[in-house]
């Protein structure tokens, strides 16, 4: 058994965690840390997990988290970089599921993130888990920075266009929605009943953190930089993520080619579903699970692709994605843990 432990247990994708590592046939959970709610029952909290999971919340306390195989972070941007490097000198696995390690250009981390980094030097060793890109690197990671929902999302819609250059890449396009939970269990006005039902609105047009995350990827992908526009947007429902991507053909001709290039450029990915030609992916298809669905668009036969990729923000998009980067870490199979099917409605 993998002995695991979670440090920040308390916001959502922390209780996405424990529900998918409560089934997980491979885990015991060891310790789950929140100061605020020291002593309290996990399942008090999240009455989902009653008979699930019998543990309280507990102060972090490296003796504890040193004797685990794995601590996951599920805490905010620059709790992980103050703890990662002890547990990694005491052979302890990490996964951050914040942004501490995913930006390798540390004064363009500190541009978005607007603190200063605690251990820079982890940076490069750390592993972008996206399982679909760093596989290899994955199985043999000390460090792992989990990606974000919407460059999840972005990256595995626009990667197959990239890689095979059939695209323009000064002028892409990412246009994203989003449902409330992606922006955490903190109180807030703008995340309100009241506030974002029956409303629609952007955010972050100006510059979302993500963007340089999502520019990485892609620039990696095409060994030159690339150009994107990226618009977030909060939409009235708890879960789930659409990317509509955008991007212009180099040569017409290539229409045809597309859907078999995702096709194979997917097939044998497990949470990775190329749908249909003409098909329309819906976020509800991919509620609760650690799945991406894809479908590739050009509208009237012109010279603009339109990708559609939709994954629930809180699995696939976080904590379904850190249990897959686990079971790649521990050779595991990489659906252990992770076979659930989407809730509809």
């Amino acid at each position: 058994m993998i002995k695991v432990g979670i440090v920040g247990g308390t916001g959502y994708t922390g209780v996405e965690l424990l529900r998918l590592l409560a089934a997980h046939p491979e885990v015991e959970i060891q310790a789950i840390t929140s100061r605020s709610e020291k002593g309290l029952p996990v399942a008090d909290m999240y009455p989902n997990l009653r008979g699930h999971l019998d543990l309280v919340f507990s102060e972090p306390d490296m003796s504890v988290l040193k004797a685990c195989d794995l601590v996951f972070f599920a805490t905010p941007n620059g709790i992980a970089m103050t703890m990662a490097r002890e547990l990694l000198d005491a052979g302890v696995k990490v996964i951050d599921l914040a942004a501490d390690f995913r930006i390798k250009d540390i004064s363009e981390w500190s541009k978005w993130y607007g603190m200063e980094h605690a251990c820079a030097d982890l940076v490069e060793q750390a592993v972008y888990g996206l399982p679909e890109v760093n596989r290899a690197e994955i199985k043999t990671a000390q460090l792992i920075a989990n990606p974000g929902c919407y460059p999840t999302a972005v990256q595995l819609g626009l990667l197959p266009l990239i890689e095979s250059g059939l695209i323009e890449t000064h002028n892409l396009i990412a246009d994203a929605k989003s449902g409330v939970s992606g922006a955490g269990r903190t109180a807030a006005v703008g995340t309100l009943q009241a506030e974002s039902s029956e409303n629609f609105k952007a955010y972050g047009v100006a510059g979302h953190r993500h963007l340089p995350e999502i520019k990485q990827g892609l620039a990696l992908a095409n060994k030159a930089s690339v150009g994107l526009t990226f618009v977030p947007h909060l939409v009235p429902m708890i879960r789930g993520i659409q990317a509509t991507c955008y991007a212009s053909l180099k040569n017409v001709d290539n229409v045809t080619e597309l859907q078999s290039l995702y096709e194979k450029k997917y097939e044998n990915e497990v949470f990775v579903d190329v749908m249909p030609a003409g098909s329309l992916p819906e976020t509800r298809s991919v509620k609760g699970a650690n799945q991406c669905r894809i479908a590739v668009h050009v509208p009237q036969g012109g010279n603009t692709v339109v990708i559609l990729s939709v994954i629930d923000n809180l699995v696939k998009g976080a904590a379904g994605q850190a249990v897959q980067n686990m079971n790649i870490m521990f050779d595991l199979a990489e659906n252990a843990g992770l076979t659930g099917i989407a809730l509809v409605p």
